[in-house]
């Protein structure tokens, strides 16, 4: 895989050329791409183009417009994006930055192939999910893993109930426990799908569980014809993503304003 080529396709594919999420909308200019929702949608800067001239009066337009709406939103800072001091510029206007994730990008016939012989290890079965029942599963394991609750659950029900087919979730179990969750995310006309999710409680972990839930995920999207795979990853998940055939394109920070803060 040439990691320029991918992430320049990634970048205007994924990011410029991006999908909205559900009943959102994604305006686009000549210098940005952002989000627009609810409260329970992501909102947020998706891709920039900006330079020393252009960047503080961009940052000042997307804060109006997400506090004139009253909503809190992420700017989503990949370390290739222009200038080199944007994140330095978001933090002087008030963004507060999280962790850092890599951008992994593989080629979807490649984690197929590597992992055509996993599975949970023995106790587990994965489950898929389809309906609000099952998102209460997803969300008890991340609310326990991350120790906050998430606010993907009402999304991800409406985006079930309305749009199935742009969305494959599923949950491990050991028994009636819920252990491990994750999905993928299949945006239609795109080359890559994304892969979220995947936090496993602790007794569980190195066991397999999340090796076996992008295998399943992954035969997903080639079932489907994507040709590539994209995950942000934790520093904990990347060592296996490589193991995998995933490359790092890059990392992601993103940088969140809250105009309630």
């Amino acid at each position: 895989m040439e990691v320029r080529a991918v992430r320049a396709l990634f970048d205007r594919r994924m990011r410029r050329e991006a999908e909205p999420d559900g009943g959102a909308r994604v305006d686009r200019t000549a210098r940005a791409a952002r989000q627009t929702g609810g409260p329970d949608d992501w909102n947020g800067v998706l891709w920039s183009d900006l330079d020393e001239a252009s960047a503080d009066a961009e940052i000042a337009a997307q804060k109006a417009h997400f506090a004139g709406l009253g909503l809190p939103f992420e700017w989503k800072l990949y370390a290739h994006d222009g200038p080199q001091d944007l994140g330095t510029r978001l933090a002087a206007a008030g963004f507060v930055p999280e962790p850092a994730e890599s951008l992994m990008v593989a080629a979807t016939a490649e984690v197929v192939a590597r992992t055509a012989d996993a599975a949970p290890p023995d106790g587990v079965r994965i489950e898929r999910v389809a309906d609000a029942a099952g998102v209460a599963l997803m969300a008890d394991v991340h609310t326990r893993v991350f120790g906050r609750p998430s606010s993907f659950p009402a999304a991800l029900e409406r985006q079930l109930a309305e749009a199935p087919e742009t969305v494959w979730a599923a949950v491990a179990l050991a028994g009636a426990t819920p252990v491990c969750a994750a999905r993928a995310e299949l945006p239609p006309g795109k080359e890559f799908a994304s892969l979220w999710g995947g936090g496993t409680l602790p007794p569980w972990r190195g066991r397999g569980v999340y090796r076996a839930l992008v295998a399943r995920r992954a035969r997903v999207a080639g079932r489907r014809g994507y040709r590539y795979l994209q995950v942000d990853a934790s520093d904990r998940s990347r060592p296996i993503l490589e193991r995998l055939g995933f490359a790092r394109l890059t990392t992601t920070t993103p940088y969140v304003y809250d105009p309630d803060a």
